[in-house]
This record gives C-alpha cells, sequence and structure tokens, in this order.
C-alpha cells in the first residue's frame, strides 16, 4: 500500500505522456541509456502484441513506466499478475492485480516474511565509519559483527533474530543532522523498486503509518 501511495498517490497520478512517445524518444535520443530504452520499447510492443494494453493510447511517465505501480514495461511482462484470473493482466484499472502485482515483485527478490524492514541505531567513535552506507548496498553483517564498529539498535528488543544480514545507513536530514539506520533484507528489497535509500524510507515510513491507522481500527 505505501509504494502505491509513493509511486501515484493511489492511482491519482500515472502519468500523461503516449508512452510510445516517451520510450521511442529515449531509445534513440538519449544515448547515455538508450540500450536500457531500447530494451524496454521492445518490451512495450511485446506488451501490447500480447494483449496487455493498446500501444497507441497507453499513457504513464516521462520515463515509460506504467500503470498505478508505475512498472516499467520489463517489469510489467514479468511481475504482473492477474489476481482475479479474469484472462488480462491490468495494471491500469485493477487494484487487485496492482497489489497482486507489487507483492509478486516483492516476493521474487527475496522479501522475509514477518521480517525486520529496518531500526533506528546508535554510533560511537569512529570505526563505524568505514562501513557506513549512503547508498543500499545487500545486507552482509550480522547485528554482531555490527556491534565491533560501535554500533547498535535503539531498541535492541525491536529484533528478535540476531543472526539477521543487515547494513548500517545514514540518512542526512541537515547538514549538521544525521540520522542513522540499520536497514535489512526487506528494506534492500524495497530498493529493488526504487533504488534511492530515500524512496525506501519514505515508503518504510508510510507503511508504519498506515499499520498504525489500521491497528486503531481494530
Amino acid at each position: 500500500m505505501a509504494i502505491i501511495g509513493i509511486e501515484t498517490s493511489y492511482g491519482k497520478k500515472t502519468g500523461d505522456f503516449l508512452i510510445i512517445q516517451s520510450l521511442a524518444t529515449l531509445a534513440f535520443d538519449y544515448p547515455r541509456r538508450s540500450a536500457f530504452f531500447r530494451e524496454e520499447l521492445a518490451h512495450f510492443l511485446l506488451l501490447a502484441k500480447e494483449g496487455a494494453l493498446d500501444a497507441n493510447t497507453t499513457k504513464g511517465s516521462f520515463a515509460g513506466a506504467i500503470g498505478i505501480p508505475q512498472f516499467m514495461p520489463s517489469s510489467y511482462r514479468r511481475f504482473a499478475v492477474d489476481f482475479k484470473k479474469k484472462g488480462k493482466r491490468d495494471l491500469l484499472h485493477d487494484v487487485g492485480d496492482v497489489i497482486g502485482s507489487i507483492a509478486n515483485y516483492l516476493n521474487l527478490h527475496g522479501w522475509q516474511r514477518n521480517g525486520p524492514i529496518a531500526n533506528k541505531a546508535t554510533v560511537s567513535g569512529k570505526a563505524y565509519q568505514t562501513i557506513a552506507k549512503n547508498k543500499v548496498t545487500k545486507p552482509h553483517l550480522t547485528m554482531q559483527q555490527l556491534a565491533r564498529y560501535s554500533i547498535k539498535l535503539q531498541k535492541p528488543q525491536a529484533l528478535r533474530d540476531k543472526t539477521q544480514k543487515a547494513n548500517l545507513m545514514v540518512l542526512e536530514r541537515s547538514k549538521d543532522f544525521k540520522e542513522y539506520w540499520i536497514g535489512f533484507q526487506n528494506f534492500y528489497v524495497i530498493t529493488r523498486y526504487n533504488h534511492s535509500i530515500h524512496y525506501a524510507m519514505a515508503v518504510y515510513h508510510l507503511s508504519q503509518h498506515i499499520h498504525t491507522l489500521q491497528q486503531g481500527k481494530k
């Protein structure tokens, strides 16, 4: 739910650019990433051939992302699911397909059900600086190993499995203020959707807010 909120404000802002024009422009008039966008253009045309959408009318982002979850064409073809078994995968209108497809995307990238996502950390000394990351890499250190760098969770009781692999991440809230976070496998999986650490953290915080609201209604 949080990803849909961040991506398109729950389907309100899916983009007004004709996908065929966006991808054709980027494929042949953007040398730095032309190979990537040529491949996406090919996937888009295959989607049209497969009957998933209309190549002449489908609109999305200026970069070619499609529908409520803003899947690129290659992701649409690989991860989209026909959740309601109606014979078509529809990420433009069918909320069931959208939610199921995002879940499938996260699952196939290694999501751990009920696993930790991220927790605030405290640091001391200077040893932590050697492993502090401003961008996300695959978690590779346990909490015991992180402790050797004087890195601890603010709330140790929040983590049940101490063998979980993690990374230390640094978020600069301002020039003179930094936050330190421990990111686990599930945080890394969110960054497979968008590689920005700030994007993943926004998704995490929104998801926690949604969860709190849901708990309050019970």
